[in-house]
């Protein structure tokens, strides 16, 4: 058997909530009941704190999208504030499903951390951001989640040695990562994993792969060479993918086409969870199954004799 660590589905609602506390519940809801995903992940952001003047009075990029008349404008509509973030916290353990949220800037760690979740995660955008990552080595004692999407080699070698020199590297789930909404699947890159693991696989905690591609197709790819990449490796489990979620990839917004919908998500959680059970050695010779079935279809010379010899 291959020894590694049970898969989780990440259903990463982030914004896609379109800033209603209703539309929260009712995707904390599907993803724990209709789809079986085992976190629920938001995100948080104080953007007076996070943007520049300039990118806060800026137009949003693409105005269909937009939920206000400025880009920061557009971003206070979609975010929850502390007491909000705790609402929902309490909705995913009604709901047997573990929350979690993204964090992109200090004061939104602080007040993430202060509710005690499992894990916080950092996206891409922010896992240069080392003051951030320095509270959080300080004064969360959970797991702690870094994609490496559009960061470079070299920025991928400092962070983790930024985590080694603090103590807090064994904490560390570090993401294969393509940054783009949605991405080719010439730019997945899967076997990104794999150099994770033989880079950082005895590092860190484990390695995950955080997906913004169409489809499930590449998921069960990734958790595939996750697993062999432990067993060739010897080194580097693979416990987490990734995904957004919303309830119609059609609603306003940046990240729903890049979604996953109610069964796309339950497919891919059900399907993951049958592929990694599936990625295996025989611990035996003959399976169990094959013996009962050996005994009915197996050719054997001893029980055939009688007919070898009349055709000879």
């Amino acid at each position: 058997m291959v020894a590694t660590a049970e898969v989780k589905v990440i259903a990463e609602i982030g914004c896609n909530h379109m800033g209603s506390m209703d539309l929260a519940r009712e995707l904390i809801r599907v993803a724990a009941k209709v789809c079986g995903a085992d976190v629920a992940k938001f995100q948080k952001r104080h953007n007076r704190e996070l943007l520049t003047p300039e990118e806060y009075e800026r137009p949003h990029p693409v105005p269909a999208n937009s939920y206000g008349k400025t880009y920061g404008a557009h971003r206070e509509f979609l975010e929850f504030n502390a007491g909000q973030h705790r609402e929902l916290q309490e909705e995913c353990r009604a709901n047997g499903i573990e929350y979690s949220s993204s964090v992109w800037d200090l004061t939104s760690a602080q007040e993430i951390a202060a509710l005690k979740p499992n894990l916080i995660k950092l996206p891409s955008a922010t896992n240069q951001h080392y003051v951030l990552q320095e509270f959080l080595c300080k004064n969360f004692d959970g797991e702690i989640h870094v994609s490496t999407g559009m960061t470079t080699r070299d920025e991928t070698d400092r962070l983790v040695r930024f985590y080694e020199d603090r103590g807090r590297a064994r904490d560390v789930v570090l993401y294969a990562c393509t940054s783009g909404y949605p991405v080719a699947f010439n730019d997945i890159c899967i076997l990104e994993i794999n150099r994770l693991q033989e880079l950082y696989g005895d590092r860190v905690r484990s390695i995950g792969f955080s997906g913004h591609h169409l489809g499930i197709a590449a998921d069960v790819a990734a958790v595939t060479a996750g697993v062999m990449g432990r067993n060739i490796y010897g080194k580097g489990d693979f416990e987490y993918v990734e995904r957004h979620f919303t309830l119609d990839r059609t609603l306003k917004g940046t990240d729903h086409a890049a979604s996953l919908e109610p069964d796309g998500l339950r497919r891919l959680c059900r399907d993951l969870k049958n592929v990694r059970q599936s990625i295996a050695y025989k611990d035996k010779e003959l399976l169990d199954v094959e013996l009962v079935q050996r005994d009915k279809l197996k050719w054997r010379a001893e029980k055939h004799a009688g007919q070898i010899r009349q055709v000879v």
